[in-house]
């Protein structure tokens, strides 16, 4: 249990106890400063405090969001403060600090700090300037209508109390619980209900984790659905994925409304969107199938075109994550769109993010074909695709960025460059100037990917194309990717790599082959995705003794040539599954190990949509 010490002679009529209480804290009250430090000595250091001024006045949702936040090991509201067992010491500092005889008035300590006096001397305010002093991060969130404060006097105890009474402060918190910014059809169809199934989850006791894994189990029963390949399955299959979906939004609303972020959870949630996608095109090959109709290969370059997307997403994201001079005309014009209400929405739409491409995906199932649902889907892929890397590829040649060390670190990490590479840099040293770093990816990769369509199977021509790529990947990360457009080098990579093993399943033309090639760009997706959430939480990459043992990007393609050439269409099959179970078991035994661990970092999506 969390401890609250309640700072201050109490109020007449106030809740706050109550309210501190219904938070899950145990209350404690100290008359002054010096039982203050007495009582916070005495709370288990692996215990959450919080010190809170008696005279607070402010909604119960503002003390919940500014002193239960877990993502945040200090945090303050205007009256409260509180620290997470890991910034103890910081508190106990601060404290003394604040409450030190010689220290003066509240607007002397306050000057001492180099910060403004305080309008009420409030022992949990002095606190917390005197942790920003210290350098503490203390997190201060942005309240809106929610109200929290300290009167200097009766009346303006009298004016708040009417402040808090004229919001309702239930409203606010689910309101709070959707994310900020979605889609039109998670916005309008999804959001408006999903909340109050989060806020009926959340008085059951149910836990995000809970919710998130009853999404995957309907998405995996839908993919069952449509794995029957009868008109029934393809109707449950469209019914059932759009109810994943929505548990799918009620997790990360439920997250909210109770503020129940976990390590585990952001694994579950980093991972488990691509995983319910993925096998639910599966099923639906697999439904194909049984009416007689191969679209392993459709469902597999669906498969590449959405993860290839991503890489875009996220390496164009990393790339301008802190840089400096971030501007462009291009990034003016978009803001400008953005000021006239319509375009947001269209423009959300048309790059089928995660709400509008299941709902598409759904209702094409239930009315049409797999072959259909495929062809519709990589049409539109493409095409958002196409708009949004188009866009940032102008905002890239037109801004005037510098990028920083932290950002070409995360582009060499999102390369994924195996001891091939690595071993290929260090012999190559100084690289290649600007804009010839994507171009040589380009050519590197479209290299290895035509040699493998425009050769029969079993030739060694896509094995001479791949050490063309295996060199061409050692020149493409030979200096730190700073030039305005490498952040194309990592989707160049993984559209390469999967391309290769797409074209070559295909081409051996043998039953089985595909799911195989499936199963493979499933494990190697899963591993970069995992590196992708390690970094925005900045835990850094995924061990460098992982990626040695999966061989780099490069590595693997270099191999899936070799096996290709050497091999029958048969055995080839057979080592292409037995490469995807081998990368499936390693990737995976890593990857869960960091995110149950106690290092992984809480991330939670609230930008792109997916």
């Amino acid at each position: 249990m969390s401890t609250a010490i309640v700072t201050g002679q109490p109020v007449p009529g106030s809740s706050l106890e109550s309210d501190l209480r219904s938070l899950g804290f145990d209350v404690r009250v100290a008359a002054d400063a010096a039982e203050t430090e007495s009582l916070l000595a005495a709370v288990p250091a692996d215990r959450r405090v919080a010190l809170v001024d008696a005279r607070f006045v402010g909604h119960p949702h503002a003390l919940r969001l500014g002193l239960t936040d877990p993502r945040f090991p200090l945090a303050a509201v205007p009256g409260a403060v509180t620290a997470q067992p890991a910034a103890r010491q910081a508190l106990t500092r601060a404290v003394a600090r604040a409450t030190s005889a010689d220290g003066g008035t509240a607007a002397a300590r306050a000057a001492e700090g180099g910060a403004p006096a305080l309008a009420v001397d409030s022992l949990a305010d002095r606190v917390a300037t005197a942790l920003d002093a210290d350098g503490g991060a203390v997190h201060r969130l942005e309240l809106g209508s929610l109200v929290a404060t300290v009167p200097a006097d009766p009346q303006a105890r009298n004016e708040a109390r009417q402040a808090v009474a004229a919001v309702d402060d239930e409203a606010v918190r689910l309101k709070s619980a959707v994310k900020s910014r979605d889609g039109f059809f998670t916005t309008f169809f999804i959001s408006p209900y999903s909340r109050y199934i989060a806020r009926w989850c959340a008085r059951r006791g149910l836990t995000p984790n809970q919710v998130t894994t009853a999404s995957l189990l309907t998405a995996l029963i839908a993919a069952g659905c449509a794995a029957t390949g009868t008109r029934g399955g393809f109707v449950a299959a469209g019914v059932l994925l759009i109810a994943s979906f929505v548990l799918d939004c009620t997790d990360g609303q439920l997250a909210r409304y109770s503020l129940q972020y976990s390590t585990l959870g952001a694994w579950l949630d980093a991972t488990f969107d691509r995983a319910k996608e993925y096998a639910y095109y599966a099923g639906l090959a697999l439904g194909a199938a049984r009416g007689g109709d191969d679209v392993w290969a459709l469902a597999l370059g669906a498969m590449v075109l959405q993860t290839c997307r991503h890489v875009v997403d996220f390496s164009f994201n990393e790339a301008n994550h802190d840089a400096t001079a971030n501007t462009s005309p291009t990034a003016a014009l978009s803001d400008k769109l953005d000021s006239v209400g319509w375009t947001v929405w269209v423009r959300r739409m048309i790059v089928l993010p995660i709400g509008e491409r299941w709902a598409m995906i759904a209702v094409l199932t239930a009315a049409t074909t797999p072959r259909i649902t495929f062809s519709v889907l990589l049409v539109g892929c493409a095409f958002a695709a196409t708009y949004t890397t188009a866009g940032r590829v102008l905002r890239s040649v037109t801004r005037k960025a510098r990028r920083t060390d932290r950002a070409a670190q995360a582009l060499a990490d999102l390369a994924d460059s195996g001891p091939l590479a690595d071993g290929l840099r260090r012999v190559l040293a100084k690289g290649l100037p600007g804009l010839a770093v994507p171009a040589v990816a380009l050519l590197g990769g479209a290299a290895v990917v035509a040699c493998s369509a425009l050769a029969g199977f079993g030739s060694p021509l896509p094995v001479a194309g791949a050490l063309v790529y295996v060199l061409a990947s050692a020149l493409a990360v030979a200096r730190p990717l700073k030039g305005p457009l490498d952040w194309l080098v990592p989707p160049f990579f993984r559209a390469a790599e999967y391309g290769t093993v797409l074209v070559l399943a295909a081409e051996a033309d043998v039953n089985g082959a595909l799911p195989a090639a499936f199963g493979l760009v499933a494990a190697v997706a899963y591993h970069h995705y995992d590196t992708v959430y390690r970094i925005r939480g900045n835990a850094g990459a995924p061990p460098a003794r992982l990626v040695r043992a999966i061989g780099g990007h490069e590595g693997r393609t270099l191999l899936v040539t070799v096996l290709a050439a050497v091999l029958t269409a048969s055995q080839f099959k057979v080592a292409l599954t037995v490469l995807a179970v081998a990368v499936a078991l390693v990737v995976l035994v890593e990857s869960i190990r960091f995110w149950v661990s106690a290092g992984a970092p809480a991330v939670h999506d609230e930008g792109e949509p997916a």
